[in-house]
C-alpha cells in the first residue's frame, strides 16, 4: 500500500521556500517599493537576518541546482567582496533603523564562500557586521566545501562569533562521487567535523542526497552508516531535484542510472528510519537533528521556522539578501538581486539596488503565506473560513481517505503517516496554484 502512494503522489510540488512560489510571483516592486517595504519592516528595529551569495566554485558538480559561476582565477574575490560591501552601503543609505535593528543570523552561501581566501572572508563578514547592533543570540552560518575549506577558514569566522557549519557531503559512495563530478574522501569530510567541533562550532550539518545517480538500497544504507560514525547535529536530507531544464549538467545522467518513482522514495525511507532509529528528531520537511541540537528544540518548543534559507531557530520578519541572486523577504514584499553576474555587478557599481524581480504580497497572500508557514513548521495550520475548509476538503479528499491528512474543527493537520507527503498537502492552501495551474515544467516531482 506504501509504494502504491508514493507512485500516487509523486507529481511535480513547490518545496514552499516562500508563498506565493517564485514561478507565480507578478506584483513585482520597483526599487523604490521595495526600499518603503524595507523601511516599514526595519521601523520597529526587530531581529533580522542576513544572506550572503557567494557564487564561486572552482569545479561544477553535475547534480547543483544552485545559482554558480565557475571559475579557478581568484582575482575575482576582492571586486565581489567590494560589490557585496557597496550593495550593503546602499542600503544603509536608503534605510533607516537598518544598523540598530539587531542581527540575529548571517549566512554565508553559494556557490562556494570558501572559494574565498581566509583572509578575504574575514574582511567580508567583519565588514558587514560593522557598526551593526549584534543580538545576544547570534547565529553565524556558513555553507562549507570540504576540498576547498582549511582550518584557517573556519577559524577567522569562529573568531567572529560564528558556531554553525554545514559541510556539502551529498554521497561517500565512490562511484556516485564520479558521477556527479565530487570526489570527496570519506576522511575528509570526518577530519573537517572534528577540527569545527574543536574549534568549538556547536552544530555541525550534512547535507545529503538521495535520487543520485547508481545509488542503491544498499549504498545509501552504507551512506548512513558512515554518516553515522561522524554523528553530525544536524542533517539535510534532500531529493535529487531533477530539473535539466533549468540545469543542462543534469542532461549527462543516463536515465537507466538514476533511481526513480518507489524506487528513489525507499531510499529516502531507508535513510530516514535508520537516523530516526540512532535517536535524531525528524524536523519538518528532509531535516533531522539530534535532541541536544538547537534546531530540535526549536522544534519542540514551537518556535521553528522556515524561509529561503530552509529551516532555522528563529523567526525573522526581514530577510536581506546580498549578492548576485539573492532573494529577500520583508512582511509584505519579497525581492531578488539581478541573477546575470556581469549585470549584477554592473548595477551595483552604479551604486543601485540590483533589482531584477519580486513580488509584492495582496492581503490574500499573506494569509496563505503564514498558513503554509505554519503547516510546514508545526503540521498543522488554522484554515480561515468554512469555505476555504471546504476547498481544502476538496483538494484533498484522496489525502484524507487515504489517511495522510485530516480536516477537523477547521483545522488542517498532517498525520504521521502523512509525513512524506508535506508538499502534496501544501498545494491544497496554494491559491495561485490552484486558480492557475502551470502548463509546463516548473516544479521538481514531490517524492
Amino acid at each position: 500500500m506504501r509504494d502504491e502512494l508514493f507512485y500516487k503522489y509523486d507529481v511535480p510540488a513547490p518545496r514552499y521556500t516562500s508563498y506565493p512560489t517564485v514561478p507565480y510571483w507578478e506584483d513585482s516592486p520597483t526599487t523604490e517599493e521595495w526600499v518603503d517595504s524595507l523601511n516599514r519592516g526595519f521601523s520597529a528595529n526587530p531581529p533580522w537576518a542576513c544572506y550572503v551569495h557567494i557564487p564561486f566554485c572552482e569545479t561544477l558538480c553535475t547534480y547543483c541546482g544552485c545559482n554558480t559561476s565557475i571559475t579557478r582565477n581568484h582575482d575575482r574575490e576582492m571586486p565581489y567582496i567590494e560589490l557585496l560591501l557597496k550593495e550593503m552601503k546602499a542600503y544603509q543609505e536608503r534605510i533607516q533603523g537598518i544598523d540598530a535593528s539587531p542581527l540575529q543570523e548571517l549566512h554565508l552561501g553559494g556557490g562556494t564562500p570558501t572559494f574565498l581566501s581566509p583572509k578575504n572572508l574575514a574582511y567580508l563578514v567583519s565588514s558587514i557586521m560593522k557598526g551593526k547592533t549584534i543580538a545576544e543570540n547570534f547565529l553565524g552560518s556558513i555553507e562549507v566545501d570540504p576540498r576547498r575549506t582549511t582550518t584557517e577558514h573556519l577559524q577567522v569566522l569562529r573568531d567572529l562569533g560564528f558556531s554553525r557549519v554545514s559541510l556539502g557531503v551529498q554521497d561517500f559512495d565512490a562511484e556516485v562521487q564520479r558521477l556527479v563530478h565530487r570526489i570527496q574522501p570519506f576522511e575528509m569530510t570526518k577530519s573537517m567535523t572534528e577540527v569545527a567541533r574543536d574549534m568549538g562550532y556547536s552544530s555541525v550539518n550534512f547535507d545529503l542526497i538521495y535520487g543520485l545517480p547508481t545509488q542503491t538500497e544498499e549504498s545509501i544504507l552504507s551512506m548512513m552508516e558512515k554518516t553515522w560514525l561522524i554523528k553530525p547535529d544536524r542533517i539535510a536530507l534532500y531529493s535529487l531535484a531533477i530539473v535539466p531544464w533549468i540545469k543542462p549538467a543534469q542532461k549527462l545522467f543516463k536515465d537507466e542510472d538514476l533511481p526513480r518513482g518507489k524506487e528513489k522514495r525507499r531510499l529516502y525511507e531507508i535513510a530516514r528510519q535508520f537516523l530516526i532509529d540512532k535517536g535524531y528528531i525528524e524536523i519538518g520537511m528532509d531535516h533531522f537533528a539530534l535532541p541536544t541540537d538547537t534546531l530540535a528544540i526549536s522544534d519542540q518548543q514551537g518556535e521553528l521556522h522556515r524561509n529561503f534559507m530552509g529551516y532555522v531557530e528563529h523567526r525573522t520578519q526581514i530577510l536581506l539578501g546580498l549578492g548576485v541572486s539573492a532573494i529577500s523577504e520583508t512582511p509584505d514584499c519579497f525581492h531578488q538581486n539581478e541573477k546575470a553576474l556581469p549585470v549584477y555587478e554592473r548595477r551595483v557599481a552604479k551604486g543601485e539596488i540590483p533589482t531584477l524581480r519580486g513580488h509584492k504580497l495582496t492581503v490574500e497572500d499573506q494569509v496563505r503565506r503564514e498558513q503554509i508557514l505554519q503547516f510546514m513548521t508545526k503540521g498543522e495550520t488554522r484554515l480561515e473560513d468554512e469555505k476555504q475548509a471546504l476547498k481544502v476538503k476538496e483538494f484533498l479528499s484522496e489525502m484524507i481517505d487515504d489517511q495522510l491528512v485530516e480536516v477537523e474543527s477547521g483545522l488542517l493537520k498532517l498525520t504521521k503517516k502523512g509525513k512524506p507527503f508535506l508538499r502534496n498537502a501544501c498545494m491544497a492552501l496554494d491559491e495561485r496554484l490552484l486558480r492557475n495551474k502551470p502548463n509546463s515544467e516548473v516544479f521538481s516531482k514531490s517524492l
